[in-house]
């Protein structure tokens, strides 16, 4: 299904819901679910407490160590959903301890796949055989928006780079085959990085596999951009300056919700699933609010630049009192009929007018400092190519002498050396004893791994950055912040160059920047897929642009 020539996500959705329900139900009576933590908020997106309600489930837990709590009925069966790590299978072990053995039956699901060294752990362990099943739970995508899915797994690129664990590779290999299952076959294949010519060849096993049960779908979708977060590493460390990249930068977002200080938010806004309020780390009552294309406001500001959030609330606001005033305007019963029953709709927009200037407002406090704007500069300075990337930067300097927050520095340092493809020896050595100096010698373990994942690294070649930034043209001056017509506007100048990249092989392929593809990391991948003539769709074009293999650390 597409709508506009974008791709519904809203049947993969639908599959997971299928795949989860079948596993459910295949499980007799009343269920509670442990759930490892990370997994729950993704679980939210495929169904709530009360679809997983219709389906059995009474009662949901943490899986948080001996003092976790557990089901209050005794004969109830206890269903464990964890990722395949053999430390949660050491949090499973320790929460079995405090379980009475009984009647009931523990089934343990591993999400995405099944692992023989966990079975292995909860066998040393003493545990596997108080298991009924241990079964593989293949939730791979998990949809944001009805045209966005992530397969939701934040440390992909720290494990494969820092760790040397490739299970992603398979994954994301699994997850285009199901949206192939879902959308029909993806004609036109392009990619660029390391791991990519591996995730191509583990998607043509996992076909020839299939053999003749190939799902017989019309392809929806005419083109898959796959690209490797090696290739781009500048954009992750870029700040992102548009509404919601600030909310995440701020705050942070995950699984379409935010946790916001309760003193910042106006009249009170309406949590996720009625949740209350947790507490951060300071003690402060925090709020969890759902950000969703469903609330029409928030789809507007989503992707605005941030100097355009104003403007845009300001005229909604005007919107909205411009309909509450027509209520004097209704003579009739009919008018007055018209106007009650809009009613809802304008009430439901001020209160998300209300919210979305209490979360401006806390963002200016956030990003109107003297500190934001200085490391800004600083940036924007780097990536326009204004800053001599052989030297310490006076910024870099002045931060590390003021103990300015450590990820703030690592940030700034890490993409000089990106920009450079590598700080000189001399320059880099300095940098690392400036940083244990100053913030402590347990931090030589965040330098190792940041050299290990490729952002800090001694330089071996000359930079290309230049020539990708004019063949690309990765930076645009005069961006019209208010009416962008450039992706750049995201960065306020800078086109994030994966993007580029993808805009570029979308418009001609790769021959258009063949010279550049040289000096990026990895092999070029350009493959068709053939799709018989009775499967091709005659609906607009979809392009899944892009899939990012490693997310960003």
């Amino acid at each position: 299904m597409t709508v506009g020539g974008r791709v519904d996500f809203s049947l993969v959705r639908t599959a997971s819901r299928e795949t989860l329900s079948k596993l459910l139900d295949g499980i007799p009576g009343n269920k509670a679910i442990v759930w490892e933590k990370e997994l729950a908020g993704s679980f939210s997106l495929v169904g709530d407490f009360s679809y997983l309600r219709s389906h059995g489930v009474t009662q949901m837990f943490y899986l948080s160590g001996e003092h976790a709590r557990s089901p209050s009925v005794p004969n109830i069966h206890i269903v464990f959903i964890t990722k395949p790590h053999t430390e949660s299978m050491d949090a499973i072990n320790v929460y079995l301890r405090g379980l009475p053995e009984g009647s009931r039956e523990l089934h343990l699901w591993l999400v995405p796949r099944s692992s023989l060294l966990c079975e292995r752990r909860l066998q040393e362990h003493g545990v596997l055989g108080r298991f009924t099943a241990v079964t593989e739970l293949p939730l791979l995508l998990f949809v944001l928006e009805s045209d966005l899915v992530s397969m939701e797994m934040p440390g992909a690129f720290r494990e494969w780079t820092v760790e040397g664990d490739p299970s992603a590779v398979h994954a994301a290999a699994r997850a285009l085959m199901l949206l192939q299952a879902v959308y029909g076959l993806i004609p036109s294949v392009h990619g660029k990085g390391t791991n990519v010519a591996a995730l191509y060849d583990i998607m043509v096993e996992l076909r020839r596999e299939m053999a003749n049960n190939e799902p017989q779908v019309p392809s929806l979708i005419d083109q898959l951009i796959i690209l490797d977060r090696g290739v781009d590493l500048i954009t992750p460390l870029a700040t992102q300056l548009t509404y919601e990249g600030l909310i995440d930068l701020c705050f942070g977002i995950k699984n379409s919700v935010v946790k916001l200080p309760e003193s910042r938010l106006a009249g009170g806004a309406e949590s996720e699933d009625g949740v209350g309020s947790l507490m951060d780390t300071q003690g402060a009552a925090l709020k969890p609010v759902l950000l969703s294309s469903s609330d029409p406001l928030y789809a507007g500001l989503r992707d605005a630049n941030f100097s355009a959030i104003g403007p845009k609330l300001a005229a909604h606001a005007k919107q909205i009192t411009k309909e509450f005033e027509e209520r004097h305007l209704a003579k009739t019963v009919v008018e007055m009929k018209h106007f009650v029953q809009k009613l809802p709709r304008i009430q439901a927009a001020k209160q998300s007018l209300a919210l979305h200037t209490s979360i401006a407002e806390a963002l200016q406090e956030e990003v109107g400092t003297s500190s934001f704007g200085a490391a800004l500069q600083h940036e924007q300075q780097l990536l326009r190519g204004g800053i001599d990337c052989d030297k310490v930067p006076p910024f870099i300097e002045e931060s590390i002498g003021g103990k300015a927050p450590l990820n703030t520095v690592l940030r700034l340092i890490c993409l000089q050396s990106v920009i450079n493809n590598g700080l000189k020896p001399k320059l880099l050595e300095h940098y690392k004893r400036e940083l244990v100096q100053t913030y402590g010698y347990h931090e030589l373990l965040t330098l190792d791994n940041l050299t290990r994942a490729g952002l800090l690294t001694a330089q071996t070649q000359k930079s290309n950055y230049a020539s990708m930034r004019k063949t690309l043209r990765l930076i645009v001056d005069d961006v019209n912040e208010l009416n962008p017509k450039e992706i750049s506007y995201v960065h306020s100048g800078y086109a994030p160059l994966s993007v580029s990249l993808a805009r570029a092989v979308h418009s001609h392929g790769w021959r258009s920047i063949t010279e550049l593809l040289t000096v990026l990391p990895g092999p070029t991948l350009a493959e068709a897929q053939h799709v018989p003539r009775h499967r091709r769709q005659s609906l607009p074009p979809a392009s899944l642009s892009h899939a990012v293999l490693s997310p960003p650390c």
